[in-house]
Formats: C-alpha cells, structure tokens, sequence
C-alpha cells in the first residue's frame, strides 16, 4: 500500500512515513494509491464482532504490514479500552429506522476521540522504532484539541502544541485542553479564528526550518491515520443494521470533511451505503458547493455549533480527488482559484458529487427548535453538531425504507450554553469530569502571527 498526493507532485509514501508526515510537501493530502476491498463475506463475518476486532481487519489492509498483527491489535484494544461503553460506538434507535451512532463514549465526549485514541499510539510506536522525538502542531475548533491532548499526553516521544481561537469555544472545550497540565502538552489560545490558527499550523508544515530538524507531525485530519480509524464506524454501525445484506445512509454533521470521507471511503470499499447527507451550520461552503456549485469563501459566522464554524473544509480536498479522476494537476488549479475568488466545480466532478451526497443548512434558530423537537419525540438531549444532522436527516432523506444513521459527534454536556438556551436545566458533565470547572488551567495567548507561534514552539519543546 502506497498513499499519494492529491496534487500528484509529491512522492508517494508508506504508511508509516505517511503517519509522520501529515500533508504532503506539494500542499495536497495523501490518500491510498488503491482502494481495498472488502468482500460481502468479509463483511457478513463482522457480525457480532468486538469494536476492536472490526477496526482491526477494517485497518489491517491501510497499514500493510508495517506493524505486525500482534502489536497492531494490542495497539488497537489499548485505544478502544479507553471508552466508557462496551460497544465503543454504540446505535441508539430514534424512530423506526433512525438511528443515532454515539461516537462520543471516548476521554474527551467527541467522535476525535475515535481516531485520536489510535492515532497517538501509532505516532508513538513508530518514534519510539526510529529512535527519535516529534512536535504535533494542530488546530482546533473545539474537539480536535482536547481528543489530540488526550491521545498523546502519554506519549514518550511527542511533544504536543495545539493552537485554538481564544475566547471562540466552549468553556468545557478549552478547559478539556487546558487542564491537562503534563509536561509535553502546551495551549495556545490565538487572537483570531480557526482558519487563522490552521493557516498557521499548514504555513509551518510548509516551511519546518524553525524547529532545526525536529520532525513536525500532524494530528488534525490532515493526517491519514484520522481517516483511516474513522472508516471502522461505519463499517460497524452498517453491520449492526443488516449489512452487506441490505444498504444504509449516513447523515454526518460536517466541517473540515473528515468525518464524512472516512464514510466515503467505507463506501468505496464495499460497504453498501444509499446516501450520504452532509449537514451544515450558517458556515455553509459545503451546502453550497453542492447544492448551488457555489465553492467560495464567505464571512465566518460565530454558532452555537463552534466545530463546525470554519470557512474552508480541508478534506474536502480528498473528495474532491475523487471527482476530478484523480487529476491532481486539476485540482491544484481549482485549489488555487478558491484561494483568490469565487469559483464552480466543473459539471462533471458537480454531478459525480450529486449521485452519492446531499446537503441541508442549519440555522442557529433551528439549532435551538431542534433540541426542543427531539428531546420532546426521543427523549435525547442533542448536542447543537448533532442537532444539524437529526434536521438535516429528515430534510433531505432520499428513501425512508433505508436505515438512516446521523452521527451524534459530542455529548450535549459539553455545548451546556447552547442546552440552556434551548430551555433545558442543562447536562451534567459524566464523574470523570464532574470537577473540569474548578481544574487549574494552563495556557497561553499569542497573537495571529506565524512568527509569535513558531518562536513559542521551538522555544518551548523539549
């Protein structure tokens, strides 16, 4: 298995490398060279299955042979016994053929928690081989940061940096990051948004020379191993419901695209899926692209859904690959019509996108009607991110004799703000964090300036 650029002008990498690079040096992300299949009786054999061990031959095929099966196991159980439910990712019935797939039972309360579990043990494992340290840099708009701290705050050989927009999530999102007082973690709060925090995190994966050698390593979902872990839930939550036997559709709250390519990559593995609905708050490129062909950048507007409030979704790239026939030349010239005006795909990648994806837009009134509405038919408090999928479920399902699965991708105890304001008491925060509100915090605020973060970074690593 070799991963390639989706601008095709970077060199094609192993797993391994391709874990400690993050984004390839010609600014494109990697992606797997070919696809691997699972076949109907793979799948089928998957039923009744542990977490661990679908995750395990879900994987197996991306990593290649480059952890030997007995350490990729044990490396696999150790993430998921992290999570505080048996099932990991449990399904949770709505109505007759809703279903909610909790992704938040994990350390932090958040899908990240699926991946990044996984992921800081493979950087670990692979540093640890090689005999050396790394910086991870990452920004986030809320989860990444906490779920990326959790995951490598036992890390011996990783340094961890994570930049978030100050004052621009929520309290129990920054003090998930912020109380974590180890040695190898540090919190940059930046005077800006979180597209100002990732250009900077992309800006220093360009140019690493501020850190004299040090390798730099990324965990957000640039990274392929983020995706690659993601895949095993959809692959789960469809056995769960009846596959290969019978098709199922994901509806997926989305912001940097991660979440909802992992789902595309099931489905181009084989796995039978109907449709997949991308759901949106008011930052609405991706209903827009694919509703209207209008793939611009507006105005970041301030939600009560805050990680999903980004103006560019990087993985959207990934997808993107796929339409355009793997051109990568293609999308370099698209990419870079983005960055200076409003621009279209063109029609065919457009209808190839339409054939597999819908799209809804949610409003931070809907938000509020939204929680209100299935706490009173459910009896679930959502969290505002879910809320945009339970909506966006029931606007733009195609077949309502498919079983649809809207990804819930936080518990609600860490959006309270957004809760209360619905009309509720609140939620109470699970025993393991009934004490986050009075936990020392750590931090430090920097202005947006690439200079002020890098000096603070290679000033204060080990």
């Amino acid at each position: 298995m070799r991963y390639i650029s989706t601008r095709g002008q970077a060199p094609a990498l192993s797993f391994e490398e391709v874990v400690l690079t993050g984004m390839a040096s010609d600014g494109g992300l990697y992606v797997p060279e070919t696809i691997p299949q699972l076949s109907k009786e793979e799948l089928a054999d998957m039923a009744g299955c542990s977490y661990a061990e679908i995750a395990f031959r879900v994987m197996k095929p991306f990593v290649n042979g480059e952890i030997d099966d007995d350490t990729f196991r044990g490396l696999v159980k150790d993430a998921y016994a992290t999570f505080s439910h048996d099932a990991v990712v449990p399904l949770n019935q709505l109505d007759a053929n809703h279903f909610l797939l909790e992704l938040f039972h994990g350390p932090t309360l958040a899908f990240k928690d699926v991946a990044l579990q996984l992921l800081g043990r493979l950087l670990d494992h692979f540093l640890k081989k090689r005999g050396e340290r790394a910086v991870i840099m990452g920004a986030t708009s809320g989860d990444t940061g906490s779920a990326a701290i959790e995951g490598c705050r036992h890390c011996d050989n990783l340094d961890i940096f994570i930049l978030h927009p100050h004052n621009r999530v929520s309290e129990v999102q920054r003090r998930q990051m912020t109380t974590v007082l180890a040695d190898n973690v540090f919190n940059v709060a930046i005077e800006g948004n979180f597209d100002d925090a990732q250009a900077m995190v992309k800006a220093s994966f360009a140019n690493q020379d501020f850190l004299n050698g040090t390798r730099l390593v990324a965990v957000n979902s640039i990274n392929w191993a983020r995706i690659m872990a993601q895949i095993v839930y959809y692959v789960a939550s469809a056995v769960a419901l009846g596959a290969p036997h019978r098709k199922v559709s994901f509806c997926v709250p989305s912001a940097n695209f991660g979440n909802v390519f992992a789902g595309y990559m099931a489905y181009q593995m084989g796995l039978p899926v109907k449709q997949f609905i991308i759901a949106t708050n008011a930052n609405d490129i991706l209903h827009r692209t694919l509703a209207a062909n209008d793939f611009s950048k507006q105005e970041l507007a301030a939600t009560l859904a805050p990680s999903m409030d980004i103006v560019v979704s990087s993985n959207f790239e990934r997808l993107l690959f796929d339409a355009y026939d793997r051109d990568g030349d293609a999308v370099a010239a698209l990419l870079e019509r983005f960055q200076q005006e409003p621009t279209a795909l063109a029609e065919a990648p457009l209808a190839k996108l339409r054939e597999k994806f819908s799209s809804h837009s949610v409003d931070d009134a809907t938000i509020l009607e939204v929680i209100r509405e299935a706490h009173h038919r459910t009896h679930e408090i959502l969290d505002p991110h879910t809320a945009t999928g339970y909506r966006a479920a029931e606007r733009a399902r195609a077949d309502a004799a498919t079983p649809m699965v809207t990804l819930a991708t936080a518990h609600p105890a860490k959006f309270a703000e957004a809760v209360v304001k619905a009309g509720f008491p609140g939620v109470p925060l699970p025993p393991h964090m009934d004490d986050l509100l009075e936990r020392e915090e750590r931090y430090t605020v920097l202005p947006a300036e690439l200079e002020a973060v890098q000096r603070f970074v290679a000033d204060q690593r080990r």
